[in-house]
């Protein structure tokens, strides 16, 4: 097996920063050079399709749902078969803040067996902290890009997610994981945050 590219790439940002459109991009290129990929999404993202990712903009790419706190090879073997697992080239997973710290260890799992992982998924939670697992995921990559959004208050670079209820700023002690899209959240700057 080809193991040249073995390493984990990470894509993150705020949100509408275009981290499923970059993922995306980057399986694409992959499908071009006729590789096989296994992409994988958590079973709370219904938004769109349940069988594909989706970008805020309407493309959309074929996924496995894969159950967060069941991150393991085993699972996977479980979903695609071992077929499938042993053709990947590559294996990738969006919205990866919705799994659980299970996904560092299965990542770096399959990049020992030679694959080339790519995992997706917002940095920081709506109250501006961490949004596990995606810091131990940044700190294990070989690869780390932090994409920024356009911010909606004055048009400077976004690098926060402001979650909106009634369109006036959530609470930030409310439930971490809420997923939604355009009128839930909105980009916004460090400026123009509010807490």
């Amino acid at each position: 097996m080809h193991t040249a590219n073995r390493q984990l790439e990470v894509i993150v940002g705020c949100m509408f920063s275009g981290k499923t459109e970059e993922l995306i991009r980057r399986l694409e290129r992959v499908r071009i050079a006729e590789r096989e990929i296994l992409l994988f999404k958590p079973t709370i993202d219904d938004r769109y399709n349940a069988n594909a990712i989706v970008t805020h903009y309407g493309r959309e790419f074929a996924a496995h749902l894969l159950e967060p706190g069941k991150e393991t090879l085993e699972a996977i073997r479980d979903l695609v078969g071992d077929e499938a697992l042993e053709r990947a080239a590559v294996v990738a997973f969006d919205e990866g803040n919705f799994f659980s710290d299970r996904l560092p260890a299965l990542c770096q799992e399959l990049v020992g067996l030679g694959k080339r992982v790519i995992v997706a998924g917002l940095d920081l939670t709506f109250a501006e902290e961490p949004f596990e697992p995606m810091p131990v995921l940044m700190t294990l990559a070989d690869r780390v890009d932090k994409l920024q959004a356009v911010c909606v208050k004055c048009g400077g670079v976004a690098t926060r997610s402001q979650r909106l209820i009634d369109g006036v700023p959530a609470p930030v002690d409310g439930p971490v994981i809420q997923v939604g899209g355009v009128g839930s959240y909105e980009a916004r700057c460090r400026a123009c945050y509010q807490k």
